[in-house]
């Protein structure tokens, strides 16, 4: 039965004992919504600026932390993934034995589906995890343990992506964190899908979101990609690819630490630095 994730408990990230019994999975069994393609935008950027962690990880481990009811985004994340690691291994996780079972028959070479949380139970350390829309349906206060957790099982380059995006995939952020530390935010959106680029703030991560107001690094953020954005509008006789573009190039150069470049950015993607919109304490 699918309910409202609970708080994670401090014992729970802390180990693996939970209520007295060990090697019960860590966290919570949420709602599971899924559709295919709808990862596509965070699988484009693991294959692209990321791509380099998995063409020279000596283990290529990739986890998909809560793939939700049905198992079409593993399946898709596994085969994106091969066409830059051929020997790529993607293990699926999900807390619901049932929908374990059911993605038993899409099991083929490099592909499998473990009953587990946020301990990740496979063996190896994974080069890249991915979780999206999970830690959404948690508690703010519980994001840095659970952060925590998933980083302590990374290998040395690897890195970790808590996202969250919209039904269909249109509107998309994530956070990359290595062992370490978290290293930025991303954004990812469908041109004509907003207005505003601050539209995206819905669908900010658990960590963020309810940072969307003034006075808060990532509320400035969104303002200020408004701002450009509208200040950019002359650029959309000539489409809005060159119009994003010219939204990234005014906020670097008003100071904010921009990622990448126009070959990202034409693509409706931004990725700051994450000091510059961490919350404030």
């Amino acid at each position: 039965m699918v309910q409202k994730a609970e708080r994670v408990a401090a014992p729970q990230l802390s180990g693996r004992k939970t209520g007295g019994r060990q090697g019960r999975p860590v966290g919570n069994v949420t709602r599971g919504t899924t559709n295919p393609n709808r990862m596509r935008r965070v699988d484009r950027w693991l294959t692209g600026p990321q791509g380099w962690r998995l063409r020279s990880a000596a283990s290529p481990l990739v986890v998909d932390l809560g793939y939700g009811a049905t198992p079409a985004t593993a399946v898709e994340l596994f085969e994106r993934l091969s066409a830059v690691r051929p020997d790529v291994q993607v293990r699926g996780i999900e807390i619901e034995p049932d929908r374990v079972r059911a993605a038993l028959p899409l099991e083929r070479p490099g592909l499998s589906f473990h009953v587990g949380g946020f301990e990740i139970p496979v063996a190896g350390r994974p080069v890249l995890v991915r979780a999206f829309n999970v830690l959404r349906q948690y508690e703010e206060a519980d994001v840095p343990g659970i952060w925590r957790l998933v980083q302590d099982r990374l290998s040395p380059d690897g890195l970790f992506i808590d996202g969250t995006c919209d039904e269909i995939g249109r509107r998309v952020t994530w956070v990359a964190l290595d062992a370490q530390r978290p290293l930025s935010l991303s954004i990812s959106v469908r041109f004509g899908s907003f207005e505003l680029p601050s539209e995206v703030a819905e669908r900010l991560p658990k960590a963020l979101i309810h940072r969307n107001v003034p006075g808060e690094p990532v509320h400035a953020l969104m303002q200020a990609m408004d701002r450009a954005w509208l200040e950019s509008a002359p650029l959309a006789a000539f489409g809005n690819r060159q119009r994003w573009q010219s939204m990234a190039r005014i906020l670097r150069d008003a100071g904010w630490p921009v990622q990448d470049g126009p070959a990202r950015w034409r693509l409706g993607e931004l990725t700051v630095d994450w000091e510059a919109v961490a919350p404030r304490v």
